[in-house]
């Protein structure tokens, strides 16, 4: 762990030297490509030792399969070869080595690294095999359309802003970031309207990095002071279990699982801001002006601790990497999307038993949760009064669903697991299947043959601009088509 704080305080000043003495406007591509690289490798040996040419391996492996298979299977192949690598490492780490640790373990960037792998390989899937017409308009802007070289591919997937703890970013985002391509930007007018606008020097990211290292160091705090006084595990204490009242247990329950938050807090929002310390993660202005630095940012603290639905907590809970089950899984899936999306989450997190528990009583809590939503919501939200209360209610029972799901995540081990759900009577596991008998759930818009019905409101809102774009410019124009395939982008990701 600390190994980890060093190599990533490092990788901060190395961001800052990389943006003021290798910046796009005075170094070459190849060259922001080979110190990316070489820094990333320097960190994770580093940190790891040789375990970092697991690293290598599997992405010079990945490469080789892009290149024999070609683009029409290489998606599967690459996504059957990295999953299984990675399963392969874990099993090894878990069970030869050491059960249980919570120590930085070389697994961690190779989750990472396997999320680079499988989306690149979709995105060249989708840009260089498949119609453009059959793709959907998150699909379109992401779509990669030539193959990268291995330096780019390299660079990508082992860059020292990004190896240790991510977070996942789009191979278009970074190419464009490396190459110092201008963004097109978008600025909300005082009247509602889109005021295009093209930004020819980069923005500061000095403010943006401040408030995040600032939040860095509250995380850090909260967890070293707060964390070890209420631990997860009491939960499951004979004691505590035999002479605490079901508020007391569940008041508890929320406050230990909350205080084990903030250690992913700091390390998310550190990996943030290193990331823009080097200019990378600018994704416009607000309708204020105001710069906006979350590009690639993993979480929105404050959506989290105050989310009212089970949806509204994952969407803003290491959201990368729920960008990359939708892309990979969900929106590809025949059947059962949602199922199989949380088996893919459980598979790429490790093979602790705790993580399928814990994502297979999530299946059940998504599902419930989705029902109540759509069968009642819409009686409670015409009166702002009654809304605040239904909102304070459904935050409570978010929070408990939350905590409740999570423990064997925590806990890893089957029996304490058990422990703890029979503690409490399996009771929210024993609602959220009366509530899928009682309420209807309806049909998702899976069914969809091309999957344009999966965000109706943004797909079409995307599509719209993209006709109004082309009508009123020149597709001659190739710089103006590379910043409006970047807007493209920008506005998938705002939605």
């Amino acid at each position: 762990q600390v190994n980890f704080v060093v190599c990533q305080l490092f990788a901060l000043l190395a961001a800052v030297w990389f943006r003021t003495y290798l910046h796009s406007s005075k170094t070459s591509p190849f060259i922001r490509h080979v110190v990316a690289t070489l820094l990333g490798l320097y960190l994770a040996l580093f940190c790891f030792g040789w375990y970092a040419l697991h690293f290598v391996i599997q992405s010079g492996i990945s490469y080789y399969i892009m290149i024999i298979i070609g683009v029409e299977n290489m998606h599967k192949y690459c996504f059957v070869f990295a999953l299984g690598y990675l399963t392969v490492c874990q099993i090894t780490r878990v069970y030869i080595f050491d059960y249980g640790q919570y120590s930085a373990d070389f697994s961690g960037p190779m989750m990472i690294i396997t999320q680079k792998i499988t989306s690149l390989a979709f995105e060249i899937h989708d840009g260089m095999f498949r119609k453009n017409e059959d793709l959907t308009p998150s699909q379109r802007c992401l779509a990669v359309r030539r193959m990268p070289s291995l330096l780019e591919y390299l660079s990508y997937n082992c860059n020292f802003m990004g190896i240790l703890a991510g977070p996942l970013c789009s191979y278009k985002d970074y190419i464009t970031f490396i190459e110092g391509r201008s963004y097109q930007l978008q600025q909300s007018e005082a009247n509602g309207k889109e005021d295009t606008k093209y930004e020819q020097t980069d923005p500061s990211p000095n403010i943006a990095v401040a408030q995040k290292l600032l939040i860095c160091g509250l995380s850090l705090l909260f967890h070293m002071t707060i964390t070890k006084t209420l631990p997860v595990e009491y939960n499951i204490d004979d004691n505590f279990r035999a002479t605490a009242s079901w508020p007391v247990r569940f008041f508890y329950l929320y406050v230990s699982l909350m205080a084990a938050r903030p250690k992913y807090y700091f390390a998310w929002t550190l990996a943030d801001a290193i990331n823009n310390a080097a200019g990378f993660g600018f994704r416009g202005y607000d309708k204020n002006g105001v710069t906006r630095w979350d590009l690639i940012s993993n979480l929105r603290i404050q959506q989290i601790e105050f989310s009212t639905s089970f949806k509204m907590f994952l969407d803003n809970w290491n959201i990368q990497t729920a960008l990359w089950l939708k892309r990979v899984c969900y929106e590809r899936a025949t059947f059962s999307p949602t199922i199989q999306t949380f088996i893919l989450s459980a598979i790429w997190h490790g093979v602790y038993p705790g993580y399928y528990l814990t994502f297979l009583t999530g299946v059940l809590m998504t599902l419930a949760a989705r029902a109540i939503r759509n069968n009642i919501r819409h009686y409670f939200v015409e009166s702002p009064a009654v809304k605040l209360c239904y909102d304070i209610v459904t935050w409570m029972a978010t929070q408990a669903a939350i905590s409740y799901t999570v423990v064997p995540f925590v806990l890893l081990s089957v029996k304490p697991s058990f422990t703890f759900y029979s503690s409490c009577y399996f009771c929210l596991h024993i609602a959220s299947i009366l509530v899928l008998l009682v309420f209807p759930l309806k049909r998702t818009q899976k069914g969809c043959k091309k999957h344009e019905c999966v965000q109706p409101v943004w797909s079409r809102k995307l599509e719209e601009e993209s006709l109004l774009q082309k009508n009123s410019y020149s597709p001659t124009n190739n710089s103006f088509s590379q910043k409006q395939e970047i807007t493209c982008r920008y506005q998938a990701l705002k939605q």
